[in-house]
C-alpha cells in the first residue's frame, strides 16, 4: 500500500484518538467507503471520518436506509463498507441490513457509538444495551472498552485486524461497539498524545496495517471422480453469483460439457445465449419437465434460487449425484439433497477440473425444442401494457446495472427475460428476501459505478416495497450517474393472489393484499425526482430510454390489482396445454 502522511498526534479528545486509530487501520486494510448518520455520541467517529482524505463518505438521515445503502455499496464494489451511527435505537435500525449482510456474505463493518458502561441501565438518556444487539448474525463482534490511556493503542489496531481477518474468512457483518464517555466534541485547543502513540513506532509513518493476517487465495481441491461425473447425463444450475467473470466461467463449462445451463436472475449469465431462459415457466409443461428429468447428475454454482418451480424440481428429482459450488461458508441446502459441498469460486472449480474438448456431449437437443412452444406463448402474453409486458420489455431495453426488488419483481424478471440482451450486472437482496431497504440498497449499488462513468442503474420494485423505504428517495438525487426507478404499482401485495390464501370474508383483500389506493407522483415531487406514468408499452419504451440519459426518474406503472395473478395463471394453463 502507498505511504500516507504521518498519523497525527494531536486530537480533540482521547475519544478522537481511538476513533482515528480505528478508521486509519480500516483504510490501511482496504476500506474506502463510509456510510454515516448524524448523532452526538458518534461525534468522535464522524469527525475522524470527515478528516480522513482516503474515504468516500455517504450520508443518510435514516439509519435503516443507511445500513441498506452500505449493503448496496459493498455488493457493488466487492469491498467492506463501514457504517457509523449514534447510540440507542439508531443501532437497532440496522438489524435488517445486518441480517441480509450475514445471509448473503456481504461485508459490512458496523461502528456503533455507545454510552460508557456507567451510563447503561440506570435511566441515562438514549441508552440501551447494545452489546450483542445483533445476536449471532455478526461474523465477529467486540464491545470495545471506553477509551483509556491504560490500554495501548496497539489493542485498537489489532482489534480491527482480527475483525477483518475473520470477515475475510467468513464474509458478512462485523460489529465493533464503541463506548465513548464525554467530552465528545473539541475544546478550545487540541491535545498532544504523542507519548501515548509513540509505542506504535513505524506504524505512525508506514501506511501499512499493524498486524495483517495473511491468508492464501481460495483454492478448490480437484475431485477424483470428476471424470466419472462428466460421463453422465448432467445439468448445470447457476444461482447467486455476484461477479460476471465468475458467471462466464460457469457458462463456458456448460458449453464444453454440452449440459443444459439453467441460470438464475442473480447469476450474471441469466441473459446469456447459452442459458435456457424460460425454464421456470416451461417446467409447467410435461414434455419439458420430462425431458429435463432425464438428468442423472446436477452441478450447481451459487445458491438461493429465485425460481420456486426449479427449486421444487431439484428437490423432487432422484439425482445420482448433486454438487454445490459456492464460496460462502454456509450450509445453503434447505432440501438436504447435496452429496458434495465445495467452498470456492466457480472459476477456481473450473480451473481445477479441466475437460478435454473430446468429452463434450450433446444429448439434450430436445430440451430446447420443448421450450420453444412455451417461449412463444410467453412472448405473446407480454405483448401489451401490463406487469408482464413491462418486465419483458425492460429486459430488452435495459443498459448498465439492474437492482431487482423482492416479491413479484424478482419473479417476473426471472421468468420473462430473453437471451442476448439484458443488464451488465444484476443484484438483489435475496438473503432474507425482505421488502425493506430496497431503494437505499439500489442507491448504494449505483454508487459503486466507477467515478466519471455515466453507466445507468435501474431499480425495479413494487409499491409496498417503495412505501417501506420512502425516506430513501431522498438519497437518489445525490448520485452522479443516471438512476431509473421502475415502480410496479398494483395497489398492494398482489403476490398473495398466487398463493392458497382463503378468499372468504375478505380475508385475502383485508389481511394480505392490503390495498392502499396510493400513487407516487407527489412523492417524486417531494423528493425532487422526475416522474412519468406511461400507459402503453410504446410510451414506456420512450420514457425509459429518455430516463437512461439523465438524472433520476421515477416511472410508475399503474396496473389493476388482480391482473398479474390472472395473467400468470392463464399463461401457466396455456403452457401446460401445449
Amino acid at each position: 500500500m502507498s505511504a500516507r502522511p504521518a498519523f497525527a498526534t494531536q486530537h480533540a479528545t482521547f475519544n478522537h484518538v481511538w476513533s482515528s486509530l480505528l478508521l486509519e487501520e480500516l483504510h490501511r486494510l482496504g476500506v474506502r467507503d463510509i456510510a454515516l448518520a448524524s448523532g452526538s455520541r458518534s461525534a468522535p467517529l464522524t469527525m475522524a471520518a470527515a478528516a480522513h482524505e482516503g474515504f468516500r463518505r455517504h450520508l443518510h438521515f435514516d439509519e435503516r436506509g443507511l445500513g441498506f445503502m452500505a449493503l448496496g455499496l459493498a455488493k457493488g464494489t466487492g469491498r467492506p463498507v463501514a457504517v457509523i451511527m449514534t447510540s440507542g435505537t439508531a443501532v437497532a435500525n440496522l438489524w435488517p441490513a445486518v441480517a441480509e449482510s450475514q445471509l448473503t456474505g456481504v461485508p459490512l463493518i458496523i461502528l456503533s457509538a455507545d454510552r460508557p458502561p456507567e451510563l447503561i441501565d440506570n435511566g441515562a438518556n438514549q441508552a440501551i444495551n447494545q452489546q450483542g444487539i445483533f445476536g449471532h448474525y455478526p461474523v465477529y463482534q467486540l464491545n470495545l472498552p471506553s477509551p483509556t490511556q491504560t490500554i495501548p493503542a496497539a489493542f485498537v489496531l489489532s482489534s480491527v485486524d482480527q475483525a477483518l481477518a475473520q470477515q475475510a474468512r467468513t464474509p458478512g457483518p462485523v460489529h465493533l461497539n464503541c463506548m465513548y464517555p464525554e467530552p465528545l466534541y473539541p475544546g478550545e485547543h487540541y491535545q498532544e498524545f504523542g507519548d501515548y502513540l509513540a509505542p506504535l513506532g513505524d506504524w505512525l509513518n508506514s501506511g501499512e496495517p499493524w498486524s495483517p493476517w495473511l491468508m492464501g487465495e481460495q483454492a478448490c481441491p480437484p475431485q477424483a471422480d470428476w471424470t466419472a461425473l462428466t460421463g453422465k447425463r448432467g445439468v448445470i444450475v447457476a444461482g447467486r453469483i455476484q461477479d460476471p467473470a465468475q458467471g462466464e466461467a460457469v457458462a463456458e463449462l456448460a458449453e464444453r460439457l454440452g449440459w443444459p445451463l439453467l441460470a438464475d436472475l442473480q447469476s450474471q449469465i441469466r441473459f446469456d445465449e447459452r442459458n435456457h431462459i424460460h425454464v421456470d415457466l416451461a417446467l409447467q409443461n410435461g414434455d419439458f419437465a420430462g425431458e429435463l428429468a432425464r438428468a442423472e447428475v446436477l452441478l450447481q454454482f451459487g445458491a438461493r434460487l429465485v425460481s420456486k418451480r426449479l427449486g421444487q424440481f431439484i428437490r423432487q428429482h432422484s439425482w445420482q449425484d448433486y454438487w454445490l459450488v459456492d464460496p460462502q461458508p454456509a450450509r445453503l441446502d434447505p432440501d438436504y439433497r447435496l452429496r458434495r459441498r465445495l467452498l470456492c469460486e466457480p472459476a477456481a472449480f473450473v480451473a481445477a477440473h479441466p475437460l478435454p474438448a473430446a468429452q463434450a456431449q450433446r444429448p439434450w437437443h430436445r430440451l430446447a425444442e420443448h421450450q420453444q412452444g412455451a417461449s412463444q406463448l410467453i412472448r405473446a402474453a407480454c405483448d401489451r401494457f401490463s406487469e408482464l409486458g413491462v418486465c419483458h420489455r425492460l429486459n430488452q431495453l435495459i443498459r448498465g446495472q439492474l437492482f431487482v426488488g423482492n416479491s413479484m419483481p424478482a419473479r417476473l424478471m426471472d421468468m420473462l427475460g430473453e437471451t442476448g440482451k439484458g443488464p451488465r450486472r444484476v443484484m438483489t437482496n435475496r438473503g432474507a428476501s425482505g421488502i425493506d431497504g430496497l431503494i437505499a440498497t439500489a442507491y448504494g449499488f449505483a454508487q459503486s459505478v466507477e467515478q466519471g462513468s455515466d453507466e445507468p442503474t435501474t431499480l425495479l420494485l413494487g409499491d409496498l416495497s417503495a412505501l417501506h423505504d420512502l425516506n430513501s428517495l431522498a438519497l437518489l438525487r445525490k448520485g452522479s450517474q443516471p438512476l431509473v426507478v421502475v415502480l410496479l404499482n398494483n395497489d398492494g401485495g398482489s403476490i398473495f393472489r398466487l398463493l392458497p390464501v382463503p378468499t372468504q370474508d375478505q380475508l385475502l383483500e383485508t389481511y394480505y393484499c392490503l390495498p392502499h389506493g396510493l400513487h407516487f407522483e407527489h412523492a417524486a415531487a417531494m423528493f425532487g425526482l422526475a416522474y412519468r406514468a406511461p400507459t402503453s408499452l410504446a410510451e414506456f419504451e420512450q420514457v425509459y430510454a429518455t430516463a437512461l440519459e439523465k438524472g433520476v426518474t421515477l416511472i410508475e406503472i399503474k396496473v389493476p390489482s388482480q391482473e398479474v395473478a390472472e395473467d400468470l395463471k392463464a399463461l401457466g394453463n396455456a403452457i401446460r396445454g401445449l
